[in-house]
């Protein structure tokens, strides 16, 4: 081989660039040696190559990734909701309905049960506690938690399944409120984004306070103020660092770390969140020993839907969305009423204890058995629409479940006796509160899904207490809901004299809201009505307290009522013992003289607003008017004349702070003057002191009013008033059945109005009317009305407007004979025409 030819290893690899190796190494090297020494010379190069081709992949596949996610982004921002409304972010809230004291509570109108506090005026430890149990760092990050999101998912691969998330405040914020709850990967993409915009556009508290606000704390309660309030019975800013936070470790799970589920359970989560506190620096040692070793003492469970007023509270609901529209919905308005809560709670008693005497009266507490004299039972299909009542038949019992068994006609009913006191205060079984065959009277519950409980009308009574066949598809279905109507129901409004602010209102027994109102329910007054057409009398001079007036039914020409004690001409004809004693042919003669039309004007001045007819039947009451007017009208007497509107709504606070404006209402407006008022109050307290209502003096102070009862005893009147308070209270069947007999105002009605003033008047001062200045007092003639002569034993003390005294003295000429003196006839009221009332008659059995 020639010495200046390249070796081998020059021409295959090229030369070597470092130092040659000694000639004596090169010379011992082997051939396998060599062979070696290359075969790691081209793996050192394919490991580069390798290296290069992964780095320019690695940075290909980076800038796809890159790439992807912005385009990712892009997708899921091109319909992501705005941030920009959690600046103005409302929130369902409470409305509450008060009492005028501003402190009761007469009921809550919510969408979702949501009071909104501001964060900032939390005490520190509260806000502490909740970060402790969701996000201890949450001040210190920006949206996101990287660390507790790889932690998250590193667990949920090694389980092969979602088992812990790592949502921060703000996340959860943007699932709240901005999206679902949904467990996608879709709004978890949209999740993350808009957690990084919001934390770019909000601050830190403006976060946490829309978190502490909206999330939900068991029991329907949204928000910490809510939960503080139901769990504790206190602002959440008087709350202490256990209750704190006990109450932020039921957010994990309401249903199961709820005081109110597991007490244990939650005193755990207790454990935890006051461990995480004092582990970051949120609370001291001794601050953290304090708080275990307090007692949970939980606020009493509330009852959801017994309350104070509910007739009140419903009628808050309707003012608030006539004045603010769909916004009433949204909640977070404080609605003041004037209800007195001590007056309102003594009203409902009152009207319970009124109506359970009618109960005992008729022998309508339980045990119930058939009667011979029972009504028939109804036959046919119900009506599902409406207030209706129907003879129905008890059929059976389920004693387990609590369920009287009651067919009305081809429909299968149920009453569910259990905590129905007003029938069954002893709590006897089903099967022992009323006999099989009994006819109950009863409604539906809910008239709208009565169709689809229609029995069928081939099958005979169902006998619960026996075995029965295989039932078929369409008995297999529930029972219609049916309430008891075995007793009637009764109103009662209570009206400030000197404000006119109704201060308690009862519109039934029950109590519950969405029941009938019917202090708004339209009945014929009967004879309550008597005092407007002897006021008017009064007002034109054309009565005095001591005219006489017509008692014989016979006397009148076309429209010929009774009178309620039917001696036809001998009954009490002087104005005054006529109206104590309830003549009806005195007041439909007077009617006559006056003027229909003039009277039921004059009605209507007194606040009257239902619709009234201008003819005789008015003076007894015929029209029907609500217990709300009368007791308007009637305050109007008690006030000296002056007629103003009465109202229930004082004030209404908006979830902003500023008050709402109320609709305008009239001015007051004189009716009668003080001497006129002053008469009638004088007519109607003889009604208390021997009349109708001689009940009324069990009162034990100045008290007036009058007594009515329309046809059939089917309505049951009261109105009477102190120079506090004036009261109405009517009692009757919603649907107008009978009240049966020896049932009049007096006996239905007055022992409610009788038991609620007592209370109402309980350590007042005792006030009567002032007699003004045109008053005047004269002795007269109790057979004549005329004035007495001089040294007449029965002579009465009366009162007249001044200059309507009767002119005869001593030297009265006998009826219808020209005076001694002055040759005049007697004075005899102008007789005007009116129009007879057409069709049925309307002849009250007592007014």
């Amino acid at each position: 081989m020639p010495a200046d030819r390249p070796s081998e290893e020059q021409n295959g690899e090229g030369a070597r660039k470092s130092s040659p190796a000694p000639a004596n190494e090169a010379k011992s090297e082997t051939p396998e040696e060599r062979e070696k020494r290359r075969a790691a010379r081209r793996r050192k190069r394919a490991i580069k190559r390798w290296a290069r081709g992964l780095g320019i992949a690695v940075v290909l596949l980076a800038a796809a990734a890159m790439l992807g996610v912005a385009l990712t982004i892009r997708h899921y921002e091109s319909d992501l909701p705005s941030t920009a409304e959690l600046k103005s972010y409302r929130p369902p809230q409470v409305t509450r309905v008060m009492a005028r004291d501003g402190q009761v509570v007469l009921g809550e109108l919510f969408v979702e049960r949501r009071t909104i506090v501001d964060v900032e005026s939390l005490p520190a430890h509260v806000r502490h506690a909740a970060l402790a149990a969701e996000d201890a760092s949450f001040y210190e990050h920006q949206g996101l938690d990287y660390p507790g999101m790889l932690r998250a998912l590193y667990k949920n691969l090694r389980n092969a399944k979602a088992r812990q998330g790592a949502s921060t405040i703000t996340q959860q914020v943007v699932k709240n409120v901005l999206l679902t709850s949904a467990r996608t990967f879709d709004r978890k993409m949209k999740e993350v984004i808009l957690a990084r915009r919001i934390e770019q556009e909000l601050t830190k508290n403006e976060i946490l306070g829309l978190y502490l606000n909206h999330i939900y704390f068991g029991h329907g309660r949204y928000g910490i103020e809510e939960a503080c309030r139901y769990y504790f019975g206190k602002s959440i800013r008087d709350a202490s660092l256990a209750q704190a936070a006990l109450l932020a470790g039921i957010v994990k799970g309401p249903s199961i770390y709820s005081p109110r589920v597991s007490l244990e359970r939650a005193k755990k989560r207790r454990e935890y969140v006051l461990g995480q506190m004092l582990a970051k620096g949120f609370a001291t040692a001794e601050e953290v020993e304090a708080a275990r070793a307090e007692e949970v003492n939980l606020a009493p469970a509330q009852e959801e839907m017994r309350e104070l007023a509910p007739e009140v509270v419903e009628e808050a609901k309707r003012t608030l969305r006539a004045l603010v529209g769909q916004d009433a919905d949204r909640g977070g308005y404080t609605i003041t009423t004037t209800i007195d809560p001590t007056l309102q709670s003594k009203a409902r008693g009152a009207v319970r204890a009124s109506l359970d005497g009618y109960l005992k009266r008729h022998k309508l507490v339980a045990p119930l058995a058939p009667g011979k004299k029972e009504p028939p039972a109804f036959e046919g299909a119900p009506k599902t629409s409406g207030h209706r009542v129907y003879a129905g038949v008890v059929t059976g019992h389920d004693d387990a479940a609590g369920l009287l068994f009651v067919r009305i006609g081809s429909l299968a009913g149920a009453v569910d006796l259990r905590g129905k006191s007003r029938y069954n205060p002893k709590d006897l079984r089903p099967s022992q509160f009323a006999k099989v065959g009994k006819v109950l009277r009863v409604s539906l519950v809910d008239p709208k899904e009565a169709a689809a409980h229609a029995a069928d009308p081939r099958q005979g009574p169902e006998t619960h207490d026996e075995p029965v066949p295989e039932p078929t598809p369409k008995e297999k279905a529930q029972p219609a809901g049916l309430r008891l109507e075995l007793g009637p129901q009764s109103s009662l409004v209570a009206i400030d004299v000197a404000t006119r602010e109704i201060v308690a209102l009862v519109g039934g027994y029950e109590g519950v809201r969405g029941g009938l109102d019917r202090s708004l329910s339209r009945r014929q007054p009967g004879s309550t009505f008597k005092p407007f057409v002897y006021a008017y009398g009064l007002h034109t001079r054309r009565l005095t307290p001591a005219t006489l007036l017509e008692t014989n039914p016979l006397a009148l020409s076309g429209y010929q009522p009774n009178n309620y004690d039917e001696s036809e001409g001998k009954s009490p004809a002087r104005l005054r013992e006529a109206l104590a004693h309830s003549v009806n042919v005195a007041a439909v003669w007077s009617i006559k003289e006056l003027g229909p039309a003039n009277v039921m004007a004059f009605a209507q001045e007194l606040g009257i607003t239902s619709k009234l007819g201008p003819d005789l039947s008015l003076a007894l009451g015929a029209y029907e008017v609500t217990p709300r007017e009368m007791a308007a009208a009637y305050a109007t007497f008690a006030a000296g004349g002056e007629y103003k509107k009465p109202r229930l709504i004082m004030r209404i606070t908006g979830p902003n702070g500023v008050d709402i404006p109320l609709a305008s209402e009239p001015d007051p407006a004189r009716v009668l003057s003080e001497e006129e008022a002053f008469l009638v109050n004088s007519l109607l307290r003889t009604v208390v002191e021997r009349g109708t209502a001689t009940r009324a003096k069990a009162i034990d102070r100045w008290i007036a009013g009058k007594t009515g009862t329309s046809n059939a005893s089917k309505d049951a009147w009261f109105v009477g008033y102190s120079m506090d308070i004036a009261c109405a209270v009517w009692t009757g069947f919603d649907d107008a059945a009978p009240l049966g007999a020896g049932e009049t105002g007096a006996v239905a009605s007055l022992p409610a109005f009788v038991e609620f003033m007592r209370e109402a008047h309980a350590g007042k001062p005792k006030r009567a009317p002032t007699e003004p200045a045109g008053i005047e007092h004269k002795l007269i003639d109790p057979e004549t009305g005329l004035l007495a002569y001089e040294g007449q034993e029965s002579a009465l003390d009366e009162v007249f407007l001044k200059d309507t005294a009767p002119d005869a003295g001593v030297d009265a000429a006998p009826d219808g004979e020209a005076d001694a003196e002055t040759g005049e006839a007697e004075d005899t009221l102008p007789v005007i025409p009116v129009p007879i009332p057409t069709g049925e008659e309307y002849h009250p059995t007592e007014l």
